[in-house]
């Protein structure tokens, strides 16, 4: 039976034709909706499909960005570039800075090493770096203390002038008060250093004395003194607590941040086997240390520098390298320790260490380094100008 045929006989004929004016009307409703349906299903895949490329992006994302977290630990100019590369930072200052700054699991060796560098874009770093720290309100220590558990300071004299200089800066503006000049801050800063090293590393028989402290300070505020009061609470809270070393730095033996004279990858030549191993060489406290990887929590040796000599040595196939001997006891092995794999600690076999840098430049300041390490206190040099500067100068009212 036909729609027509289905419609009542008592329908006038207008009546039949509105009817199948809504049939037909209804039929098409119900072919636009099933276009719908089908239009509808399709852009729903199409966002699946969207969700699906966006999840698979942010997954390679985060693979990136922790491969670039990796590489940068391993070698912090290598690591921002693949960074920026892969446009996950951006070539920049501040938000270098702030990467270095907030970012968790990097190795807070690397981030110093990185800030110590003098390209442009390096000291830009350092300086929006150090901007990030807020110090107001904050004793001097207290700022240490911020400021030096965010990074671990290089061994290099002339990258802790730069780091510490920064430091200074930055506090004299979060306080304007407090000291004269940066150069002030700058000498306190290093004379509380010295001080957290006399109070707290056992291998310092000398402790210096709260008088002490306060007499090696005198004429430094532009030529002035500081307050006896603010040196004697400067000395009573590093007394209380030592600076604490970051957990990652892998250098528990040493007791200050800034006990580093230099570090950095050499080629060491083994004692027994005649081979030569890449190592990760911290020199610190009159000690010569070496690590398999930077992030190691013990060395795999420690090289006392006590009556040992270093000089420029030939060798075949290496060149660039340095050797450690003893000039009073030769043919003798020299008094060292290291571990073994299975974690035994036993006495070095070497009668001399031999040691090869990457370049002439390179070998040179090692043997300057060490040499300064065995003769006297590593940071002499860099204070002692900056302070008969200030305590020639003429004290201001």
């Amino acid at each position: 039976m036909t729609d027509c045929q289905m419609v009542s006989p008592d329908f006038t004929a207008e009546e039949k034709l509105e009817v199948q004016t809504m049939k037909t009307y209804k039929e098409d409703l119900l072919e636009d909706i099933q276009k719908l349906k089908t239009e509808i299903d399709i852009v729903m895949a199409e966002i699946l499909s969207f969700q699906v490329a966006e999840d698979n992006k942010t997954v390679e994302k985060t693979k990136k960005y922790s491969t670039g977290k990796k590489k940068f630990n391993m070698d912090p100019k290598k690591g921002i570039g693949y960074l920026v590369e892969n446009k996950l930072v951006e070539e920049k200052a501040q938000p270098i800075a702030e990467f270095l700054y907030k970012e968790e699991g990097l190795n807070k060796t690397a981030i110093g090493e990185f800030l110590g560098e003098r390209e442009a874009l390096h000291l830009q770093t350092l300086k929006a770096f150090v901007e990030l720290h807020e110090f107001s309100d904050l004793n001097l220590v207290q700022a240490l203390r911020q400021f030096l558990w965010s990074f671990r300071l290089p061994g290099e004299a002339q990258k802790i002038d730069r780091m510490m200089e920064a430091f200074a800066a930055r506090y004299c503006n979060c306080n304007p008060h407090v000291f004269q000049s940066t150069d002030t801050c700058y000498i306190l800063s290093f004379a509380i250093i010295m001080l957290n090293t006399s109070l707290h590393n056992p291998n310092v028989k000398a402790k210096t004395s709260v008088e002490h402290f306060i007499s090696m300070n005198r004429g430094i505020n532009n030529g002035g003194d500081l307050p006896n009061e603010l040196l004697t609470q400067l000395y009573a809270s590093i007394r209380n607590e030592p600076f604490k070393i970051p957990e990652d730095d892998g250098n528990d033996l040493t007791h200050t941040f800034f006990n580093p004279d230099r570090e950095g990858w050499l080629l060491k030549l083994g004692g027994r086997v005649k081979t030569w191993k890449r190592r990760w060489f911290i020199l610190t406290d009159n000690c010569l240390y070496y690590f398999e990887f930077t992030t190691d929590k013990e060395p795999r040796g420690i090289i006392p520098l006590e009556n040992l000599s270093v000089r420029e040595v030939p060798c075949p196939r290496k060149p660039f390298c340095l050797e450690l001997y003893n000039p009073k006891s030769q043919g003798q092995r020299i008094k060292a320790c290291k571990t073994e794999t299975d974690g035994r600690v036993v006495e070095g076999n070497h009668q001399s260490y031999t040691i090869c840098a990457s370049s002439a430049v390179e070998r040179d300041s090692w043997i300057d380094a060490i040499r300064a390490s065995i003769t006297k206190d590593p940071f002499y040099d860099l204070v002692s100008v900056r302070k008969k500067k200030v305590i020639n100068q003429t004290p201001k009212d």
